[in-house]
């Protein structure tokens, strides 16, 4: 503690504060530089999309953010399969699979199904030699038409509102007890193995 009516030390900024300022003066020519990157990488990847493979669209996740929806890492096997498209052909056509990923809503499935194949039609396959065209090529038409995309392709939509479906609330669903029917169905599920094997032992019974 300092003693007596002094001048109030203080030593901030004062020791050699040079070389503790960091500074940003090479930004301009940073963006300069990842500019010529992204145009390298768009030619090295032609006649591909610059946005890297198309991907689903999935829900955020908690309850804070659940109603958003956002990129996911690639499509379910199930999805694939209702668009009618080989899972091991995907990668090598730019869509995105994800094996981890479970479909967990009606809704969410077919709209990634319809998203699939929309992109499958628009999609053109250039054959891997100039020569030898196979099965599933695109023709000489489409192909000389073709043209890289830059920037998002198929971007997600953010901000559609969803249709609310609004009804009268009637004496019925007033009386019903949605806690109570948990409990029992949860119940039912329970006890299904113990209630078959009690069945078919008393059908064994029978049979005696």
């Amino acid at each position: 503690m300092v003693k007596h009516n002094n001048v109030i030390p203080s030593g901030n900024c004062k020791k050699d504060w040079q070389s503790y300022v960091k500074t940003w003066f090479n930004q301009p020519a940073r963006k300069q530089k990842r500019r010529i990157a992204r145009q390298k990488k768009a030619v090295e990847i032609f006649p591909r999309p610059t946005s890297g493979p198309v991907r689903p669209i999935v829900q955020c996740q908690t309850l804070k953010y659940n109603m958003k929806a956002r990129a996911g890492r690639g499509f379910t096997l199930e999805e694939l399969k209702a668009a009618g498209i080989p899972k091991k052909l995907a990668p090598t056509i730019g869509i995105s699979v994800d094996h981890r990923r479970k479909n967990k809503s009606l809704e969410g499935m077919q709209s990634n199904v319809a998203r699939l194949k929309t992109y499958k039609a628009k999609l053109v396959i250039f054959p891997r030699r100039a020569r030898k065209v196979k099965a599933g090529d695109s023709t000489p038409e489409e192909l000389a038409n073709a043209t890289q995309v830059h920037g998002d392709y198929m971007p997600i939509t953010r901000g559609e509102k969803r249709s609310v479906e609004v009804m009268k609330v009637t004496g019925e669903m007033k009386a019903f007890k949605a806690y109570g029917k948990l409990r029992v169905e949860r119940m039912n599920q329970r006890q299904l193995g113990a209630r078959l094997k009690k069945a078919a032992e008393a059908e064994k019974e029978e049979k005696k």
